[in-house]
Formats: C-alpha cells, structure tokens, sequence
C-alpha cells in the first residue's frame, strides 16, 4: 500500500496537532530542562506503579512532577524515536526497497518477528512497523541501509543523543534489544521534545493499526501502545519499550487542558501498570496538577 512521505523537520518545532491552540504553532521547543519553581507536589502524589519518571510541560521544558529524573536505565525500544530521527536525518530515499537478511535476526534476547527473511519493503514501511509495531527486524534494516552500516549508524545515534542534550544517554544498537541503551527520565523528556520535530515520527507512532503488503501475503500491524485508540487522549507522539532490563516503558507527547505534555515511565512490571500509571497522570494534571501546568505556561507568556 502507499504511504505518505513527509520529509524530516531538523531543529524543534512544537506539535502542530487538530484541537492544539493556533498561538502555539511554530514556537520553537525550549528544550533546556528546569525544575519548576512550583506549588509544592511529590511523586507520592501520584501513586505510579513505575520506578523512575518525568512529567514536563513541553513549551517552557519545567519538569513538574518526577521520580528518580537523573538515575540512568534500560530504555528497551525508545530507542527506535532516535532510531527514526537518524534515518530521517540522513536523507535516503523513503521510497528504497530495503530487504531484511539473516543479520536482523534477533540473536541475543531470540525475540521472534512476523517479517520473514528476504521480506522486501520499502524504507518507510521499515520505518512505520519500527515505530508503529516496535518491529526488531525493520529497526535493524535500517541501521545496516544507513551509510557505512550499523556501526556507523550506532555512532550517529551516539552523536545526535550528544547534540540535543542527552548527556546521560547512550546507544549500542537501533532496536533496543541491547541492555546497554540506557537513558534517564530527564533525557527522555528532551527526545520526545527532538523527535516530536519529525512530522513523519509524530504519525508512525500514534498510527491505530496498517495494512503492509509483505509478497503475497498481507499482514495486519497495530500500535504497541493500547492509549492511541482512546478518545480520551489526544496524542502526538507515543513509543513503548520493554526488555526484561527495563521492565515496562513508555514515553508520550499530549495535549492536556490545551497545553503540551511529556510523559515518561520507566520500569513498570507489566502493560497493565503502564497504562494505569499514564491514565492516572493524566488525570492529575487535569485536576490537582493542572495549576501547575497553567503557572508555567503563564511564565512563558510573561
């Protein structure tokens, strides 16, 4: 099936999203973290389920609420946000057949995968079922298609994660397979900043579900992230993660209340965790937790 291709925005841009207020748009993304001198409020308040996490508003880049922000964990599949932003940095053709060999095969943690060998695609398909379906193998074409093969690809993802400010951020492979991709809260927040530039990032990840046509067969993929179906969100970007390393992860973009949120939750035991813990975010900001958001958003206008 075709695919829309939607070249890469460089720099940060704020979500421009249906229902997102018209004065926002275009405003560049404050991407320097602070803690925000706010009303006094705790972890505690929330009662998460995950070990470490970060809530940030996204324009003026206050964290507003966190736990354990600067300990450094497995990120599992985040890793695909720089993953996608790497590919689309480097500007090969979206619509290249890219075809997955025996390389892609997942050989240290023996994660199986629906696409087979020899599957032909083309690289934006890989990039849909990568960021979409957190698909291993698609994430692992694209790093050996990149110039100078997955090594040198590994080392962009390193380079980039240095140029946006993740100084506690490193990467040893494009899945997330590898235990040693680790990140903090407070780094996440800044690549969901990043990677909320890329409109083609933004669409992949919050895509319900796609068709892709693999030889004769067509196959049925869905978002890893059961929250892009519900009316009760408005989301603009969502990666999942999970390796037994990081447990349960997941990092969103939201609209709440009108304003733009960074929710990042690290190391949940299970699906279900995760998602109760981002619903009752979500619902903290929009009631106890909203003037929090709307003080700092004053600070911006003023």
């Amino acid at each position: 099936m075709m695919f829309r291709t939607v070249a890469a925005v460089l720099g940060f841009a704020l979500l421009q999203l249906p229902g997102a207020p018209q004065a926002l748009a275009g405003q560049s993304i404050k991407t320097s973290i602070r803690q925000a001198p706010l009303p006094s409020a705790t972890a505690s308040d929330l009662r998460l389920g995950s070990s470490a996490f970060a809530i940030a508003h996204q324009e003026t880049g206050e964290i507003l609420v966190e736990r354990r922000g600067e300990v450094v964990l497995p990120i599992a599949s985040i890793t695909k946000l720089m993953t996608a932003m790497v590919v689309l940095d480097a500007g090969q053709s979206l619509s290249e057949t890219l075809t997955v060999t025996r390389a892609d095969i997942d050989t240290l943690k023996g994660t199986g995968s629906r696409l087979p060998i020899g599957a032909r695609m083309t690289r934006e398909q890989m990039l849909l079922l990568a960021l979409m379906s957190s698909e291993n193998r698609a994430a692992s074409a694209l790093a050996r298609h990149y110039p100078g093969g997955e090594k040198a690809f590994v080392a962009a993802m390193n380079v980039k994660a240095r140029l946006i400010g993740l100084d506690a951020t490193r990467f040893y492979d494009s899945t997330g397979l590898d235990p040693r991709n680790v990140s903090n809260p407070r780094d996440l927040v800044r690549m969901v900043s990043a990677a909320s530039a890329y409109p083609l990032i933004r669409e992949f990840s919050t895509s319900d579900d796609r068709q892709v046509r693999i030889g004769k067969s067509t196959l049925q993929y869905r978002n890893s992230n059961s929250l892009v179906r519900s009316p009760e969100w408005q989301i603009g970007l969502s990666k999942t993660g999970f390796i037994r390393e990081a447990g349960r992860c997941l990092v969103m973009q939201t609209w709440l209340k009108g304003e733009p949120v960074i929710i990042v939750l690290m190391n949940a035991n299970d699906r279900s965790t995760r998602s109760t813990d981002a619903v009752r975010v979500k619902q903290w900001l929009e009631t106890g937790g909203l003037s929090r958001v709307a003080l700092s958003a004053g600070r911006r206008d003023g």
